[in-house]
């Protein structure tokens, strides 16, 4: 079902409602930690914030966790680095990303990949 994946073989709730349709792509909310012992994405879900997880190795300093963010989210979903940046949250643990030129639908099929 479109929305729902699985993190480590668990169903993840319907993320649906952490992607925003814009008219230049799609904006993912997500919850960061920085400085975690993996990287992951996605890593979870917050129902109440409508967030979805992510978990970098960089630290919070000097703008390096979002540098990782940006490498991890393009790798995860197979995009250029270049069409990923961040509107909001830089120097917060919730931020907003968006994803130039990609549908919320398409996104949502990415996250889904039976590859990833």
């Amino acid at each position: 079902m479109p929305g729902n994946i699985l993190i480590r073989g668990l169903p993840m709730p319907d993320i649906a409602d952490a992607l925003l349709e814009e008219r230049n792509g799609t904006i993912i909310s997500i919850d960061v930690t920085a400085g975690a012992k993996t990287e992951l994405f996605p890593a979870g879900y917050n129902e109440w914030r409508k967030a979805i997880g992510c978990r970098v190795t960089a630290p919070a300093l000097e703008g390096k966790a979002n540098k990782a963010i940006i490498i991890l989210i393009a790798e995860t979903l197979d995009l250029p680095v270049s069409s990923l940046s961040i509107q909001s949250g830089a120097t917060s643990s919730q931020k907003r990303v968006l994803v130039a030129g990609v549908a919320k639908k398409d996104l949502l099929l990415r996250l889904n990949s039976p590859g990833r």
